[in-house]
């Protein structure tokens, strides 16, 4: 068995140290091997232009926070994934990381920004890939992306048993379409969401919380409350992500018949 889970919580707008320090000391005790942690965890969320967002981001090789946090996995003997901003060569990305207790594992940047993001993020550039821990296949995709169902379909081909989905949700569909992403392709997902409101110059956004473990077939483990910090943890199965029968017929990759698929990877649509 496999313990998987989240830390929900409200963070503070640029108040990297205190929400850090909120961090560290929920998962002081934690007995987990794998804990999800929301997106832009540290630096909150509404920014106002890319200058305030670049004053808080941080390069992965150079970040107090993370080193903070692989030090946490050290003494915890587990593993984190988390969003965080990231500072790239003159370029910030949405991005989230593996951190483990020998440091950043892998890094992922969001692909499919959300509304005003697009005018502060720069758009990711990574490949989907999936790493491996304790002989467990991990994904990664972070907020929106939850929108494209082809992201989890490439990570589930590449053998995901777990997509770990950092999330600052303020739509109400993320949740229950999970549980689609969960059935399509066999496999369990973290998504972990913040909760609050962030009131910022240019407006405010409320943040849905309920962040969640679902299973294989679309069962809801575990979900938080939309409205408080809660620290979750739950014993999934990874060979029943492996098990991607639905009959005896029927295989959920296998069946696929991708020579009819084209249009998924066409560069435009045709009406």
């Amino acid at each position: 068995m496999f313990k998987v889970g989240f830390f929900q919580f409200a963070p503070r707008f640029g108040q990297v140290k205190e929400n850090l320090s909120s961090v560290l000391h929920a998962l002081a005790h934690t007995e987990a091997d794998l804990v999800v942690l929301p997106e832009l965890p540290f630096t909150g969320y509404l920014f106002e232009n890319r200058t305030e967002l670049e004053d808080l981001a941080e390069s992965p090789t150079a970040s107090a926070t993370l080193d903070a946090l692989s030090e946490l996995c050290a003494r915890g003997d587990f593993f984190l994934v988390t969003g965080f901003a990231e500072k790239a060569e003159g370029r910030i990305f949405n991005s989230s990381a593996l951190v483990g207790p020998t440091g950043v594992l892998h890094v992922y940047r969001k692909l499919h920004l959300f509304n005003k993001e697009k005018e502060y993020f720069d758009p990711g550039d990574t490949s989907l890939q999936v790493q491996e821990i304790r002989g467990v296949k991990i994904g990664m995709m972070v907020c929106f992306d939850w929108a494209f169902p082809e992201v989890s379909r490439v990570l589930a081909l590449q053998g995901a048993d777990v997509i770990c989905h950092p999330s600052n949700l303020v739509l109400t569909f993320c949740q229950e379409t999970m549980r689609a992403r969960c059935i399509e392709n066999g496999l369990y997902a973290v998504t972990c969401n913040r909760y609050g409101t962030e009131r910022r110059p240019r407006g405010e956004l409320a943040f849905t919380g309920q962040s969640q473990v679902v299973g294989p077939k679309g069962e809801v483990m575990i979900r938080a409350a939309s409205d408080q910090n809660e620290l979750a943890v739950v014993e999934i199965d990874p060979e029943k992500a492996r098990d991607k029968s639905i009959t005896e017929r029927n295989d959920l990759l296998s069946d696929r018949r991708p020579e009819f698929y084209r249009a998924l990877v066409a560069s435009s649509c045709k009406t």
